[in-house]
Parts: C-alpha cells; sequence; structure tokens
C-alpha cells in the first residue's frame, strides 16, 4: 500500500503505521465499549490488519484510534473511534477524526459512513451528515455477536 502518514500537535501525534498500534489497549477499550462488548482478540486483530488504522500517541504511549474499513476506491466505513477517559474533552477526538478525513484515501471516496449512539455532535462538527431518510440505509445488525464466546462462526 502506501507509506504511513503522520500528524502532529503540541505532544500528541496521529500515526498511520498499523505496526505502531497497541493491540492489547484497543482491545480492552473495544471490548468494554458500548458497540462491541466482548470482542475477542483475534477478531480485533483481523479487523485491523484488514483497515486503514489511525493510531493517537503521547509520546510512545497509545491513547486514541480510529479505523477505516475501506475498499481504497469509492468507500469507507469509520469505526472504533476513542480517547481514552483520561485525555478526553482536549479536542483530541476531533483531531483524530479530521485527520482521517484529510488522508488521501479519504479524499478520494465517494462516501464515508459512521455510525454512533454516543458522539453524533463530535462527527457533525467534522463534516459528517445524519443521513435520517426513510428506507435509505439498511443494516443487518448482530449487537449480542461477540457475547458467550460467539463470533459469527457456524459450526
Amino acid at each position: 500500500m502506501s507509506h504511513h502518514l503522520i500528524w502532529r500537535r503540541d505532544e500528541f501525534l496521529i500515526d498511520t503505521d498499523p505496526d505502531r498500534l497497541d493491540i492489547p489497549l484497543i482491545h480492552d477499550v473495544l471490548t468494554h465499549s458500548s458497540w462491541s462488548p466482548g470482542i475477542d482478540l483475534n477478531t480485533v486483530r483481523t479487523a485491523i490488519a484488514n483497515s486503514l488504522c489511525f493510531g493517537l500517541y503521547r509520546g510512545k504511549q497509545q491513547i486514541g484510534f480510529a479505523r477505516v474499513v475501506t475498499d481504497h476506491a469509492t468507500f469507507g466505513y469509520l469505526c472504533d473511534v476513542f480517547v481514552i477517559d483520561d485525555l478526553r474533552g482536549q479536542g483530541l477526538g476531533r483531531w483524530l477524526i479530521e485527520s482521517c478525513n484529510q488522508h488521501p484515501t479519504l479524499q478520494k471516496l465517494r462516501r464515508v459512513m459512521l455510525t454512533t449512539s454516543t458522539a453524533p455532535w463530535l462527527y457533525a462538527r467534522c463534516g459528517f451528515e445524519a443521513i435520517n431518510r426513510g428506507d435509505f440505509v439498511w443494516h443487518i445488525s448482530r449487537p449480542d455477536i461477540y457475547r458467550n464466546g460467539n463470533n459469527g462462526a457456524q459450526a
């Protein structure tokens, strides 16, 4: 693929290098999140390996994350966005999303989507618009897929 991109702001840095990511931290946050409770480590590793990822760091410590599931041509899905609790409220989440939006891959996509139940105001500030049109967006949702060790695989 392409080379890794870096954004800097004060003591903080955003990097797209997947080898730098703190997978145990990402897994811990996601497994305790409202959107992927109980997600297993292998699922997190697979998702990261197949996505465009953005790590947010203070020094060498990862403090945030976002990933975009994309075909690198027409479509992207922004997900798993977080900043650790201790550093929320400093504009880092907005900077992380804005950096994602500035990535050359996302700049050329026809559509970038996301779903959120926790911070719609944040995404609105970053250029996203709610669709809210009847019968326009459809999905198959399995919110409990990670509970009780069920990863969706059929025996």
